[in-house]
C-alpha cells in the first residue's frame, strides 16, 4: 500500500523547477493528473478515450485536451477539459503542482497538473469524448513485470523512449505513460523507492 502525505507531496512539487518545451510549433495543451485515495491507497485517475475522436481515440488519457484561445492559462485548459470529459468541477480540485511539459508524436506540447481530487465522486462522463473511467492504485506501476519500452521516432527525428504500462485491457503508453512514469520519479523520495 502507498500511503502518500498530502502536504510533503505538494512541497515537493511546488519546489522544485519544472522542465519546459519551448518549441512554439508545437500546439499547447493541459490535462489533470487526478489523485484520490480509496481504501486507504493512493490512486490516478484516467479516462478510456471514445474510439470515434479524431486523435488519440481509444487510447487510456489523463482528462485534459488542447488550449482554447478564451483560456487564461494552461491550468484553466485542464480544469475546462476535465469539467466538459468527466463533471469534475475545478472547485474540488486541489491543484498540488506541475509536472514538466512532454511532446506527443502528434505535436502537442502537454502541461501536466497533479491534483488531488474527492472520492467517491459523482462524475458525469460525457459520452461523446469518454467511453468510461479508469481507476488505478499507484502502487501498480511500480511492479516492473507491468511495464515494457519500446523506441520510436517522433516530432523532427527524435529517437524517444515510450512506455506501456499492461495494466487492465488497455494498455497506459505514450505521453500519458511517461506523464506517470515522471510523476513517480519526482515522489520517490516521499515513497523510499530507488529513482
Amino acid at each position: 500500500m502507498l500511503d502518500l502525505e498530502i502536504t510533503g507531496l505538494e512541497n515537493l512539487l511546488k519546489g522544485r523547477n519544472k522542465g519546459l518545451i519551448a518549441d512554439w510549433e508545437l500546439k499547447p495543451a493541459a490535462v489533470l493528473v487526478p489523485m484520490f485515495f480509496k481504501e486507504k491507497q493512493a490512486h490516478l485517475l484516467f479516462t478510456k478515450r471514445n474510439n470515434n475522436l479524431r486523435q488519440h481515440a481509444g487510447q487510456i488519457s489523463f482528462p485534459g485536451g488542447r488550449q482554447d484561445p478564451t483560456d487564461q492559462s494552461l491550468l484553466e485548459t485542464a480544469l475546462r477539459e476535465a469539467e466538459e470529459e468527466i463533471g469534475l468541477k475545478s472547485k474540488d480540485v486541489i491543484l498540488l503542482g506541475e509536472l514538466d511539459d512532454m511532446m506527443t508524436a502528434t505535436q502537442y506540447r502537454i502541461t501536466p497538473f497533479v491534483c488531488s481530487i474527492p472520492y467517491p465522486y459523482n462524475f458525469i462522463v460525457n459520452k461523446e469524448e469518454i467511453d468510461y473511467l479508469v481507476e488505478v492504485p499507484l502502487s501498480m506501476f511500480l511492479k516492473p513485470e507491468l511495464r515494457e519500452i519500446k523506441q520510436y521516432t517522433i516530432y523532427k527525428n527524435n529517437l524517444v523512449d515510450v512506455y506501456y504500462y499492461h495494466i487492465g485491457p488497455e494498455p497506459i503508453w505514450g505521453a500519458t505513460a511517461r506523464i506517470v512514469l515522471h510523476f513517480l520519479e519526482i515522489i520517490s523520495p516521499l515513497l523510499n523507492l530507488p529513482k
